[in-house]
This record gives structure tokens, C-alpha cells and sequence, in this order.
């Protein structure tokens, strides 16, 4: 097939993918007629990206899902901005574990809870999905460097997965990331630029270069394609609760991708008819990080308000600007769901109550989700018989120095012995371990 035929066969296929439409203005855009967002309001003018869903239900139902053996996001391709025969990393992105927390129910007086657990993606995080389709993007453009600004989890994500197709990439992270993160990326390969400064700053260095030298930009809140990749965990919750869609979802929020990306799956399956109710988008916030709070609590204006400190122990939702804050409102607003805000304490007093009460070990981010079911609960948010899921963003290894601060507020530490059977019926009685 000669070049023209290649083409005229991408764009048949492509067909799904209808426009783009900027979430500030309205306007609407062909799908190659920009390359990341709506020229006339600077780097603010995001994008959703729209399709056909009368095509798409032509080309997937519940009924093939049942019958697909491919569980990865993948599986889900006719729902993705993608071209279907495009090239997809080796990794196994997708089709995280939902488990169903009893005991920690019985502790909430709630009858149904499940955590989702996106720590066990390849590279530790929930950032897998949307880097996953980053790189498919990339390279169907013929990108030779990709970059992204991160406070860890989304670089790892985007380093791991160009490592698994030997895609050069550039990432920026502020140099006070956990050092388990920055370690991902160097044995990944890439290169580092560890930025003297916030988040913030990363992104606006990353923002430049990538302009400058013509890269492949994966950022958050600015690549219109985060959100697709994001909204496979939505698929993924509905079709293992067997399309029963859960009354609240409660998810932590930095940048604000993730919760948009939840609400746009959601959409997508109340448009093809998979699911019949929107859940309620619950959006959990750290005190120093609070951007998205304290705008949908006041009703202030999120393209005027000014950014926050940033500061917070969970290092994934730190963000004074959150950068997806258009799409972050939208998804609460949208679903009569709310936004709370969490202490840093009560992040690290959770990452132990899920561990122990349902097997799970998340990184202060994740740990944080669960914090604001806690203070839901607290708060008469929720009711004892909501559908509820706590979506676990990232892995507790990522973390270890803020884990192991969160094991001694919580009163458990080793016991140093010597290695005899009487230095340890001492312990064992001492400590009334029998």
C-alpha cells in the first residue's frame, strides 16, 4: 500500500475520533488541526476530545468485551484515540485488582466498598495508563523525544514504558521527589532534569523545551490524550462490578487528570448504554494542596484564582496550579460529588489502615483517597448502603520514608533482639505477643 493508501486507510479508521472541542470557548477543532490545545487562551485553552459513539457501538459491545482475552487497556482500543492497528508497548497496563474490603466496611458501617489497587501496574502507578497511550501518540507521529513534567509517578510511567520500546525521553522533576522515583528513572535510562524548584516549575521548563526543541509533550492537563488514558480505570471498575456502576468513586486529586479522566469514562459508558447512573465523583485533597477544595467550596473562579502552596506530604498531589483544573471541577460538579480535604496526618494514619484492613500498600497519594472516605463517612457524605470505590493511585514503595513514618505513629516497630529462644520468650511475654 503506497503512502496516500496508508493514509486514506488511518484517517477511515480514525473515523471515531470526531473533534476536539476546547472546554473554555467551546470551539471545535479537526483532530490534526492542533496539536495539544486551543490556540486563543494560551497553555489554559484545554481540550476534550470527542467521538462518535453510534460508530464506536459498532465496533465494540459488552458482549465482545466478554469474549476478549486481552486484559490490558488495550482491550478497550475502540474507545481510545488511537489507530486500531497502532504498535502498543509489551508492558500489561491495565486490569488492576478490585478487591472488596470487608473488614475495613464493617469499620465504616459501610456494606459495599472495593479498592481498586493501580499500584500493581508495571511501574507502580495509576500514570501507566496515560503514558501508555503518550507513547502510542508519539510515535504515530514519528516523535524522536518524548517529555513530561512530573512530581515522579507520571515520569516513572513515561520512562518505564519508552523503555519497553526504546523511546528516548526527557522528564523533569522537582529534585525533592522520593528518591525511589528518581531511581525508576535512571534505571529506565532516561534523561533527568531535576528541577531547583516546584512542580510548577517543572512543567512551565518542560512546557518551553518541548516548544523549543520540538518534543513530544506528555503533560498532564495540556496533551488532551492523558484523560483517555486515564479514563480505562472507569471501564475497568464498571465491567469487574459485571457493568453495575458504583454510587461514589473517591479518588486523591493533584493536577486533576485522574478524576477527569473517571468522569469522561463514566460518560463514555452512560452514552453507549453500559451502565445506568453516573456515580459520584468524590475528590480528596491534601490541607497544603487544596487548589480544587477550596475552589469548588467558595465557587471561585478556576481560570482567575491564584495557585496554593503545594505543599504536602503526598508528594503525587502536590500541585499549586493544578494543571487539568477545568476538567477536576467539571467531574464533581457534574456528579453531585464533592471535594475534601484531608490533613497530612490523616494521609499517613491511612496508608497502615489499608494495608491492614484490606492487604493493600499505597504511597501517601493513594493512602490519601482513602482519608477522605474516612472523613465522608465522618462528614455523612456517604450512606451505609452506597456502592463505594476507593481508587489506590500509586504503590507504597514509591514512598518508604514517609511510610515508615506513618508504621510509627501508628505504634508498631521492630523488635532488635539477639539471635537466642530466650531473648525472643522474653519479647514474645514482654510484649504479650501470645
Amino acid at each position: 500500500m503506497d503512502e496516500n493508501g496508508v493514509l486514506a486507510e488511518y484517517l477511515h479508521t480514525m473515523n471515531h475520533l470526531k473533534y476536539l472541542k476546547c472546554l473554555i470557548c467551546g470551539r471545535e477543532y479537526a483532530p490534526d488541526a492542533i496539536e495539544y490545545i486551543c490556540p486563543d487562551h494560551d497553555n489554559d485553552g484545554i481540550v476534550d476530545v470527542c467521538y462518535d459513539y453510534d460508530l464506536i457501538k459498532t465496533r465494540i459491545s459488552r458482549e465482545s468485551l466478554a469474549a476478549n482475552g486481552d486484559y490490558s487497556i488495550w482491550r478497550y482500543k475502540p474507545l481510545l484515540p488511537v489507530y486500531p492497528g497502532a504498535k502498543v508497548p509489551p508492558l500489561s497496563i491495565g486490569w488492576t485488582p478490585l478487591y472488596k474490603a470487608d473488614r475495613l466496611g464493617e469499620q465504616l458501617q459501610l456494606k459495599n466498598l472495593w479498592v481498586k489497587d493501580d499500584g500493581r501496574l508495571p511501574t507502580g502507578s495509576f500514570k501507566d495508563r496515560a503514558s501508555a497511550v503518550a507513547v502510542v501518540k508519539a510515535q504515530e507521529k514519528g516523535a524522536e523525544i518524548i517529555t513530561t513534567a512530573s512530581t515522579g509517578n507520571a515520569a516513572a510511567a513515561l520512562s518505564g514504558i519508552c523503555a519497553s520500546v526504546g523511546q528516548r525521553n526527557v522528564i523533569f522533576v522537582p529534585e525533592s521527589a522520593p528518591p525511589a522515583k528518581i531511581a525508576q528513572l535512571l534505571v529506565y535510562n532516561s534523561t533527568v532534569m531535576l528541577i531547583k524548584g516546584s512542580y510548577d516549575d517543572a512543567f512551565e521548563l518542560c512546557l518551553e523545551a518541548a516548544a523549543e526543541y520540538g518534543w513530544y509533550n506528555r503533560n498532564t492537563g495540556y496533551n488532551p490524550y492523558m484523560t483517555e488514558g486515564k479514563k480505562t480505570a472507569a471501564y475497568e471498575i464498571c465491567e469487574q462490578l459485571h457493568w453495575n456502576a458504583p454510587d461514589v468513586l473517591f479518588v486523591s486529586v493533584g493536577d486533576g487528570c485522574i478524576i477527569g479522566g473517571l468522569h469522561k469514562g463514566l460518560k463514555d459508558l452512560l452514552k453507549l448504554g453500559w451502565i445506568d447512573h453516573m456515580p459520584r465523583l468524590i475528590g480528596v485533597q491534601a490541607h497544603g494542596s487544596n487548589y480544587m477544595f477550596e475552589a469548588w467550596k467558595n465557587s471561585e473562579d478556576i481560570l482567575t484564582k491564584a495557585p496554593v502552596s503545594g505543599v504536602t506530604v503526598a508528594d503525587s498531589i502536590s500541585a499549586g496550579l493544578p494543571r487539568d483544573r477545568i476538567k477536576a471541577l467539571a467531574a464533581v460538579c457534574e456528579t453531585d460529588g464533592a471535594y475534601v480535604c484531608v490533613s497530612d496526618d490523616e494521609i499517613l494514619t491511612a496508608i497502615p489502615a489499608l494495608a491492614r484492613g484490606v492487604g493493600v500498600f499505597a504511597e501517601p497519594a493513594g493512602a490519601a483517597a482513602y482519608a477522605g472516605l474516612v472523613k465522608a463517612v465522618a462528614d455523612g457524605l456517604v450512606q451505609e448502603d452506597d456502592r463505594i470505590v476507593v481508587l489506590n493511585t500509586g504503590n507504597g514503595l514509591k514512598d518508604i520514608k514517609n511510610t515508615m513514618m506513618s508504621v510509627e505513629m501508628a505504634g508498631s516497630t521492630p523488635h532488635h533482639i539477639a539471635p537466642n529462644l530466650q531473648t525472643l520468650k522474653r519479647i514474645i511475654q514482654e510484649n504479650r505477643i501470645l
